[in-house]
């Protein structure tokens, strides 16, 4: 029960990263592998992910730069848009006197 329940913590956590600058990715698979010591279908959901990243960053590298500069924005608009769903602008802006900046706060959480 254990194994299960810390393995998926760390695959929540690692789900809620991938967007995000640092290790996501590498989180999500470490949350499968500790799953996989106990769960046959967490194994196969590994492997199935693992080649479903590899063949995805062997496709991204083979582009050209323009498609990889959409890549990088497409993942910055996702990171800029969860930060304001999440009121982490407003939150910032009142520690630096903008709070009457209203268009900063979320729309959930404002």
């Amino acid at each position: 029960m254990g194994v299960g329940v810390v393995g998926a913590a760390v695959l929540a956590a690692g789900i809620i990263a991938i967007p995000y600058p640092g290790p996501g990715w590498l989180i999500v698979f470490a949350g499968l592998a500790i799953l996989a010591t106990e769960f046959t279908w967490a194994k196969r959901v590994l492997g199935y992910a693992r080649g479903k990243y590899d063949a995805w960053t062997d496709w991204l590298g083979r582009q050209h730069w323009a498609v990889k500069i959409l890549v990088l924005l497409a993942t910055a608009a996702i990171v800029v848009a969860t930060l304001w769903l999440l009121n982490a602008f407003a939150l910032v802006a009142g520690w630096v006197g903008l709070e009457h900046w209203t268009w900063l706060k979320s729309p959930i959480f404002g």
